[in-house]
C-alpha cells in the first residue's frame, strides 16, 4: 500500500472509529440514566478527542515524538484559526457566557502550562501524569458546576444552555433505546477504527513527510493536525448549518483542553517525549497567541465574519510561514 492510501485509509478509519465510539458510548451513558448535559461535557467531548489521543499515542510508540506533540499544537491552532474562522464566516458565532468567563481562561492556563512543561524540550511521565490529573480535576469541576446550575434560580439561562448541550448529545443518542450488546459492538468497533486507523494514518504521515522532504515536525503541525481535527470541523460547520452556533466556540475550546490535558498529558505518560526546538521558539507561540487572541474577539458576546476572516487569514499566514518553499 502507498504512502498516500495509508495516510488516507487510516484517516477514514480514524473518523470513522471516532464517531462509532462517541454514539456508543453517548447511548450507552444515557441507557444509564446519565443526564444529558454531564454527558456532553464529558464523553462528547473525550469522544471527539479520541482521533488526537491515538494518533499521538502511536506517533510517540513509533518513536515520532515530533509528530505526536505537533499533532496537539497544531490541532489546537487549526481548531482556533481554521475551525472557528471559517465558522464564524459562515455565520457569527454567539458566545456563552460559560464559555468566556470559565472555559476559555482555563484554556489559556493549560496553554501555559503546557509551555512550561515543554520549555526544557522534555515531556517527562510525571509531567504527563500532572497534566492528565488535571483534566480529571477540570471534568469533576464541570459536572459540580453542571449539578449546581440545575438548582440555580435563573433557570431561563440555564434551560437555554442545557437545551443546546442536550440537542448535541441527542445527534448521537438515538441508539439508547438499542439493546446493550448493539452498543458495545459500536464502541469496540470504533476503538478498532481508532487504533489501526491511527497507525495507518501515523505511518502514511512519515511516509509523506519523507517523499516531500520536509521534517516530522512540519508534517504533524500541518498535515496529522488537520486531519485529526476534521470531526471536529464537521461538528462545527453542522452545528451552524442546524442553527446551533453556540455550541461552535464550546467544541473548539474543550478540544483544545483535551487536547492538552489528556491526549498530551497521557502519550507522555505512556512515552516520554522530546521537544523540537523549533516548536517552543516558534509553533508553541501561535498556539498561546491565538487562544488570547480569542478572549477579546469572543467579549463582544458574538465572534463575526470580520473576526472569521481574521482567523482564516492568522491560519493561512502559520502554514505559509511554517511550510518549507
Amino acid at each position: 500500500m502507498s504512502v498516500e492510501l495509508e495516510f488516507i485509509a487510516g484517516l477514514a478509519l480514524l473518523i470513522l472509529g471516532g464517531e462509532l465510539l462517541v454514539r456508543g458510548a453517548v447511548a450507552a451513558a444515557l441507557k444509564a440514566r446519565i443526564a444529558p448535559l454531564i454527558v456532553g461535557l464529558t464523553v462528547v467531548s473525550f469522544g471527539t478527542s479520541a482521533p488526537e489521543l491515538f494518533t499521538s499515542l502511536s506517533a510517540a510508540l513509533n518513536g515520532s515524538s515530533n509528530i505526536a506533540v505537533g499533532n496537539v499544537i497544531g490541532s489546537n491552532i487549526a481548531n482556533i484559526a481554521l475551525i472557528l474562522g471559517l465558522t464564524a464566516l459562515l455565520k457569527p458565532v454567539l458566545v456563552d457566557r460559560r464559555v468566556l468567563y470559565r472555559d476559555a481562561p482555563v484554556m489559556i492556563l493549560a496553554s501555559l502550562a503546557m509551555w512550561w512543561v515543554v520549555s526544557d524540550l522534555n515531556i517527562s511521565a510525571n509531567e504527563g501524569g500532572a497534566l492528565l490529573l488535571a483534566m480529571i480535576v477540570f471534568i469533576g469541576v464541570l459536572v459540580s458546576y453542571a449539578r449546581k446550575d440545575r438548582k440555580a434560580e435563573d433557570r431561563k439561562a440555564e434551560l437555554d444552555y442545557d437545551h443546546s448541550v442536550q440537542n448535541e448529545v441527542s445527534e448521537h443518542g438515538e441508539l439508547a433505546k438499542k439493546h446493550g450488546a448493539l452498543l458495545l459492538a459500536y464502541i469496540s468497533a470504533g476503538m478498532v477504527g481508532l487504533y489501526f486507523g491511527s497507525g495507518l494514518f501515523v505511518e502514511g504521515a512519515q511516509g509523506l513527510a519523507k517523499s516531500a522532504g520536509v521534517s516530522d515536525r512540519v508534517i504533524g503541525l500541518t498535515v496529522v493536525a488537520f486531519g485529526t481535527s476534521v470531526p471536529e470541523l464537521v461538528a462545527s460547520l453542522i452545528a451552524v448549518l442546524k442553527g446551533h452556533s453556540d455550541l461552535a466556540l464550546g467544541n473548539v475550546v474543550g478540544s483544545n483542553l483535551f487536547n492538552i490535558l489528556l491526549v498530551l498529558g497521557a502519550t507522555a505518560l505512556i512515552k516520554p517525549l522530546d521537544v523540537d526546538p523549533a516548536m517552543l521558539s516558534w509553533d508553541i507561540w501561535w498556539m498561546l497567541g491565538l487562544a488570547l487572541l480569542l478572549i477579546p474577539l469572543a467579549a463582544t458576546k458574538k465572534i463575526n465574519r470580520l473576526s472569521g476572516l481574521l482567523f482564516l487569514t492568522l491560519y493561512i499566514a502559520y502554514i505559509a510561514t511554517t511550510w518549507p518553499i
